[in-house]
Formats: structure tokens, sequence, C-alpha cells
């Protein structure tokens, strides 16, 4: 525990010192220049910066990848994904398959500490996962996120002969970090995100990893014109702990880091003021780098998995809403399918 905290904090501390440097960075929304603000602040008229007047930055439209805008804002999400597969691979999704508890302890791959559900091996599985999700900005620069999830899972298969195990819902693993933007004018902006995972949700029940991880990321948007956007980000998923690999006496671990990408352009179908909609198209990958797999029965480094996003987004005023779906284009999947309504909120 004592090296996560150390972690975190050596990210926090310089970061938040960074981030005090320049409040100055526009948020999404309102856009002010420097040049226009002193001019106005001389007349004595200039606008309060939570005023509905003046040029706006395109909002954040996609579904998928990570909002680049620094700002206070609620975004409460919900997914219904099916055809769950491999959902120990890398320990990802959650922790290390419970069967290796039942194996006969003369096995190699006995772990009777294998921490998550079982005895059956998944082979399907549907779930469902309720996300409310706060940022709060310190100024224009730096600002915290927390992450509550809530899932349900459903078993649906098992490899034959190894048993099963039931449904499950409750808390997931927490979230929390930092957003600090590393450049932003009124029409592009780079951020890094830092956030943290908990083992918070019952790894026992599938509702968890089991253990912590770092989730260090690069998001990136820009906008062509008053219509058009594009939206990216490059990020990894780091285990600081794991299970004991396969077999149990392996210096590897069960867990593994995750690389994860996407990007996708958005275009404004319909634009009025505040109001917008547009359709959305994401490519979303990952690349495991390490860890093992039940559902593959081998180590998981080199899996490749993309999924293609569809979906759609309504931004007014502060607000927006969110419904997109998403599909395995790689035989290696997380899920085969995922709905998705998100609901977001600035303040």
């Amino acid at each position: 525990m004592k090296h996560v905290i150390l972690t975190i904090l050596a990210i926090c501390v310089p970061v938040a010192a960074y981030a005090q440097q320049d409040t100055r960075v526009p948020a999404e929304g309102l856009i002010v220049a420097s040049a226009q603000t002193a001019s106005a602040s001389e007349s004595g008229a200039v606008q309060a910066s939570g005023s509905s007047s003046g040029p706006r930055r395109r909002p954040s439209m996609v579904g998928y990848i990570e909002n680049a805008t620094i700002g206070s804002k609620v975004r409460v999400r919900f997914d219904s994904g099916s055809g769950l597969q491999a959902a120990d691979r890398a320990e990802f999704f959650y922790a290390k398959c419970g069967c290796y508890r039942g194996l006969p302890a003369g096995n190699a791959a006995y772990d009777p500490a294998a921490p998550g559900p079982g005895p059956g091996v998944l082979t399907s599985a549907d779930y469902t996962q309720f996300n409310i999700n706060a940022e709060y900005a310190l100024n224009g620069r730096f600002s915290l996120v927390a992450d509550l999830p809530v899932r349900s899972l459903k078993p649906k298969t098992f490899v034959p002969g190894t048993g099963s195990f039931g449904n499950s819902s409750g808390l997931s693993d927490l979230k929390g970090g930092v957003k600090l933007s590393l450049s932003s004018d009124s029409n592009s902006q780079i951020t890094l995100q830092a956030l943290a995972s908990a083992p918070s949700g019952d790894a026992g029940k599938g509702l968890g990893t089991n253990h912590w991880s770092l989730e260090p990321a690069i998001l990136y948007s820009t906008t062509v014109g008053n219509l058009l956007g594009f939206e990216a980000q490059f990020g990894s998923v780091i285990p600081l702990d794991g299970s004991k690999g396969v077999p149990t006496g392996s210096p590897d671990k069960f867990s593994g880091s995750v690389i994860y990408y996407g990007f996708g352009p958005s275009l404004d179908i319909y634009s009025s003021g505040s109001t917008r909609l547009a359709p959305v198209v994401e490519l979303v990958g990952w690349h495991v780098v390490g860890g093992y797999s039940t559902f593959e029965n081998a180590p998981a480094k080199g899996t490749d998995i993309v999924n293609l996003k569809l979906g759609a987004r309504l931004a007014f005023g502060s607000g927006s809403i969110y419904a997109g779906w998403g599909k395995a284009l790689t035989d290696a999947a997380w899920y085969d399918q995922l709905l998705r309504v998100e609901f977001r909120y600035g303040f």
C-alpha cells in the first residue's frame, strides 16, 4: 500500500504545482481571448465566465474515448455488454478464475488463493455497469476525477465439466485521479490523465480485479471549422500487483499491462446556438502486454482487440446525451457487443 500512495503522490504533487502556473486556459463552452478580456475589463464590460454569450468551444462529442476537456462536470453512464469472454485475461475485467482453486494439489496450476469467481471456467456472460463519474476543476488547467462503478454479471455458458457460478452484482473497482492540461487553445487540447484503480469490488463475485492499477493516458481533441471534430486517446492500465501466474511457480503474474488507444471523428448534422447533434464513429483498441488468460488457456501477451463504436451525441447548453453501440472486430475480444447510454452535465 505504501508504494501505491507514494506513486500517486509522485504524480500529483508536481502536476498540481505545474497546474498553478497558468489558469487562463479556455474550458469547454466559453472561449474568451485574453486581449478581448483585458479590453473589456478596462471598459468595465467584462462578462462572467459562466455567461452563455461569446464564442463557444465545440464540446466533446465522443462516447468511448475519454474527454480531453478540463472542467467541472458529472457524467452518468450505463453499459450493457453481451458475449463477454476471457473475463480474467490479464486480470483486466475481473480477477484470476476461481477454477484454479479446485485443481488437484499436485497440478502445477493449482492455486488455492485464486481470487476470482468459480469453480466454472466462463466462456460467455452478459453484464451491465452503471458509472457515476465526477470531475472538479480547480482551475482551467487542473482537475480532480472520481469514478464510482456498479456492476451486474450474468454468466451464460461454461466449459463442460468445470462447474458454474451464479449471477452477482455490486460495487466494482473505484477510480480516482487527476487531469492536467498540457496544451489548450480555442481549437485543440492535449491533456494528461492519471488515474488509480482501487480493488474495491468483490473479486470472488467477478466484480473487481483484486489489485491496484495505475492508468496514465494522453487525451487529444481538435476541431476543423465549426462542424467537424476529431478526438483521440492513448494510455495504459498498469497493474501494481496481481495473482500468481500459470503455473503458480512462474515468475510472471496472471495480471498484465494493457495498452489502449482510440480515435474518432464527429460531424454536426444540426447546430443552432448551444444545441448540436452529431453522429460519432470511434475505433478503440487494446494491446495486452502480459498476463494469462484462462479462456485461451495460454499467456495473454500479444493479444490485440479492436472494437468499432457507432453512436450520436446531442449537446444542449451545459448538458449532453450520448447513445451508441459497439462491436468487436477481432476474434479476440472482451465482449461481442456493447450498448451505451450517457448523460453529461457541466457546471
